[in-house]
């Protein structure tokens, strides 16, 4: 598929088939957003896959899947055939940045304005959503009001954070975000030339 093609079709479906997502696809998806930045080649991204039902609906609680179904929408969380918690490590972003190649001039870590363990999960996140399009699939993304409750449900360890979920399957009809009704800002309202 082209590329632009995936971008306009890349939108957050609220409903899922029951048909499964085979094992290859779900590899070639993972793989796909392990191509994502990583600063440093830190590689502090983690994926996990989540395909039994009952963990499903699990995550579907703690994603607040009645709040969404009680505005109007399937329950899209638990209905979705796969789930996939992105994680991300602090800890290993500040030991690759300990590095001699890594550390200024007096072998100190850099200070972190911006924490790239974030920026790095975002980047695979979006690739997730892309690389489901690519498949022909839907996706989904929502975050976690507390995301030690899909740690201690995923034996997630305590130096990965649950940066949320991404929900992928084959699209079926759903209600949309009223969201959209905002629609896209023009162009010249997001686009500054040479300074702001």
């Amino acid at each position: 598929m082209d590329f632009m093609d995936v971008v306009r079709k890349r939108r957050m479906v609220r409903n899922f088939t029951s048909e499964p997502v085979s094992n290859d696809v779900l590899k070639r998806i993972i793989a796909t957003a392990q191509r994502a930045p990583s600063a440093g080649f830190s590689q502090g991204v983690v994926f996990v896959t989540v395909t039994d039902p009952a963990t499903r609906q699990a995550i579907g609680k703690i994603g607040g899947e009645e709040h969404y179904v009680a505005g109007g929408f399937d329950p899209f969380i638990s209905g979705a055939p796969v789930q996939i918690v992105i994680c991300t490590s602090e800890l290993v972003y500040h030991d690759r940045y300990n590095e001699p190649d890594k550390t200024d001039a007096e072998g100190n870590e850099i200070t972190w304005p911006v924490p790239y363990w974030h920026t790095d999960a975002g980047c695979s996140l979006m690739l997730v959503l892309l690389a489901a399009v690519n498949e022909g699939l839907g996706s989904a993304f929502i975050g976690v009001g507390n995301p030690r409750e899909l740690q201690d449900l995923l034996g997630i360890p305590d130096d990965y954070l649950p940066i949320g979920v991404v929900m992928i399957g084959h699209p079926a009809p759903d209600t949309k975000s009223g969201s959209l009704k905002r629609g896209h800002r023009d162009l010249d309202a997001i686009w500054r030339r040479e300074r702001w």
